[in-house]
């Protein structure tokens, strides 16, 4: 079944367990405005507890991912502010942006369709796996107008890219293509834009394939252990390992060990064992 909801500057289809969530401004090249933020934010609680949403997929509308956020309604207009209400807009976007999106408990995927710019970053690091048009176009151009990625733009780069490259484009505002970004690591893989979406579909139906309590384990503790001590890291994902055997639905550790051990129906090295859903 195909059906769409969201606003009008979100678009949300679903697709055999896909959710498709386009930024829906291709006029502005998706520019990011406080009623995108809104609209953003009232769609990822819905898909957090929507059945027909297994894996998200972020993209944008036209020939943009997005350019970031909206220089007119973000910045100009929100300088005549009070500051309490610019501090509410600004917080509405990065609570969806990396909060939400970063934390959300289904697979994420961005998919990069074509110009991706600025605060677009954000988004595009907290998914869990991002990919791309080899014709898209990256740029982090803030020092082109005299001021930094701020917001956690930088932050969502250094956690990604090597230093010499993340500073390399903070500092010159040179753009790069798709090809480029995974060549770095800001990208999983690069695509011609006209194979992209069904690469895509296919990498969402392989973790649509996985245990879903592994998957929402791994991608929490993934981010979680990063800025944990080596023994606190052991520590944490031993407890993690636990609560997994004791709120994991299919029991899938049972299950995989009895089809290896003894149905001798699969290799774990090889694919996933033979879920039941």
């Amino acid at each position: 079944m195909t059906e769409q909801l969201g606003g009008n500057t979100v678009l949300v289809e679903f697709e055999d367990g896909i959710a498709w969530v386009t930024l829906n401004r291709p006029e502005k090249r998706n520019a990011m405005n406080p009623t995108l933020n809104d609209e953003m934010l009232a769609v990822l609680d819905a898909l957090e507890i929507d059945e027909r949403c297994g894996v998200l997929v972020l993209t944008g509308a036209g020939d943009a991912f997005s350019a970031g956020m909206d220089l007119k309604e973000f910045f100009r207009e929100s300088d005549r502010l009070p500051p309490e209400e610019w501090n509410q807009i600004a917080r509405q976007a990065q609570i969806w942006q990396m909060q939400r999106l970063r934390n959300f408990p289904k697979p994420t995927i961005a998919m990069v369709n074509g110009w991706c710019f600025g605060g677009a970053f954000n988004p595009l690091v907290s998914c869990d796996i991002a990919v791309a048009a080899e014709e898209a176009t990256f740029g982090l151009s803030e020092v082109n107008w005299g001021i930094i990625p701020a917001g956690n733009v930088l932050k969502s780069i250094s956690s990604v890219v090597r230093q010499a490259d993340g500073l390399y484009y903070a500092m010159t505002g040179d753009t790069f293509d798709g090809v480029e970004a995974a060549k770095i690591g800001l990208v999983r893989f690069a695509a011609p834009r006209a194979e992209l979406r069904d690469r895509t579909r296919e990498l969402a139906q392989k973790l649509l394939s996985k245990n879903r309590a592994a998957i929402r384990a791994i991608k929490h503790a993934y981010r979680k252990i990063a800025e944990m001590s080596w023994d606190s890291s052991d520590d944490y994902l031993m407890a993690k390992l636990d609560q997994l055997r004791l709120t994991d639905p299919e029991k899938g550790r049972q299950q995989g060990m009895k089809q290896f051990l003894d149905d001798k129906t699969y290799r774990p090295g090889l694919g996933t064992y033979q879920r039941k859903d």
